[in-house]
């Protein structure tokens, strides 16, 4: 399917030279005089590779026809990761290149959204939040309720993100997925 290119939008994934490319980022330029352009952040679903990118505005692009399933995360073993369609109850392996940056939200039963091409899968949407538990942190002060101070927390998955200075060890938080931060505590542990 065409779009003009200030269609393109982030975690879109688009057809360039015949290759796969994920929108990581992008922004409208307009320079003083001459046509406005679409400055993006590509990367490319087959190497992993970034690069920079500018398409003038009225320039078309092709987006890629993604075929979407949801899936449930099951288990890794050897640097693949197994999956099971919800509904069909099918299992396949992703590799970490597919995957990306979701590994450090996948704990079991983990629902998410695979994205074939052609059969073939090529990217993945996490939900847009996660719960996961505090494995290693500073101890927490007594009576701390509400403050601005933050400390380091590492959570189940190795995903270190900043939490309040109450969240103690194997407390379960939610992390937005989008930035890595911290929503709230869900469950004292």
């Amino acid at each position: 399917m065409m779009i003009t290119a200030t269609q393109i939008r982030r975690g879109m994934i688009i057809i360039l030279d015949e290759e796969l490319y994920q929108v990581l980022d992008f922004q409208h330029v307009t320079p003083g005089k001459g046509r406005g352009m679409m400055q993006t952040k590509l990367r490319s679903l087959r190497t992993g590779n970034s690069l920079d990118y500018r398409f003038r505005s009225d320039e078309k692009v092709e987006r890629a026809t993604l075929d979407q399933q949801e899936m449930e995360y099951l288990y890794s073993d050897q640097g693949h990761h197994y999956f099971m369609n919800s509904q069909t109850y099918e299992q396949i392996a992703l590799t970490e290149e597919v995957l990306g940056d979701a590994l450090q939200y996948l704990v079991p039963n983990t629902r998410i959204i695979v994205n074939f091409y052609q059969g073939t899968p090529v990217s993945v949407e996490l939900p847009g939040t996660v719960d996961l538990r505090v494995i290693e942190t500073e101890p927490g002060l007594k009576g701390a309720t509400a403050s601005r101070s933050t400390k380091p927390a590492t959570l189940e998955t190795g995903l270190v993100v900043q939490v309040p200075i109450f969240i103690e060890e194997n407390d379960i938080v939610r992390i937005d997925t989008s930035d890595n931060s911290y929503l709230e505590r869900v469950e004292k542990g």
